[in-house]
C-alpha cells in the first residue's frame, strides 16, 4: 500500500489498476461519514481532480484523484451505507482507476513514511 499527504491509501490491483480509499486517520478526523458522492464510471481524471465528495457530521471534503487515469469501478456500497468508511476505512474503497503505468504509485509514501507524517 501507498499513502498520499491528503490521507488517501492506494493499492495496486492487477497490472494497471489502483484502488483508492482514505486512511483510518482521515476517517477519524472527519468523524461520522453521512454522505458519499462517487464519480461516474468511465470518467477520465487527472491527478488533483476532485473525484469524490464526502460529508461527515463535522465537514464536507473532496477526495482527489491521486493519479491520472480512467475511473473503472466505484464502491456503490458507500452510497447506501457511508458509515462503512468509519467502520473499516481500508475495506471501504471509493474507486478504482486504470492507469497507464502502475509505477506511478511508487512516488507515494510507504506505511512507515505515512506513520511519520501523522505522528
Amino acid at each position: 500500500m501507498k499513502f498520499t499527504e491528503e490521507h488517501e491509501w492506494l493499492r495496486a490491483e492487477g497490472d494497471d489498476v489502483v484502488v483508492v480509499g482514505i486512511t483510518a486517520h482521515a476517517a477519524t478526523q472527519l468523524g461520522d461519514v453521512v454522505f458519499v458522492e462517487l464519480p461516474e464510471i468511465e470518467t477520465m481524471v487527472a491527478a488533483g481532480d476532485e473525484a469524490v465528495v464526502i460529508e461527515s457530521v463535522k465537514a464536507a471534503s473532496d477526495i482527489l484523484a491521486p493519479v491520472d487515469g480512467e475511473i473503472i469501478a466505484v464502491n456503490t456500497k458507500l452510497v447506501d451505507n457511508p458509515g462503512l468508511v468509519n467502520e473499516d476505512p481500508l475495506q471501504a474503497w471509493f474507486f478504482k482507476i486504470r492507469v497507464d503505468d502502475l509505477a506511478v504509485i511508487d512516488e507515494f509514501m510507504d506505511e512507515d513514511e505515512y506513520a511519520d507524517l501523522i505522528g
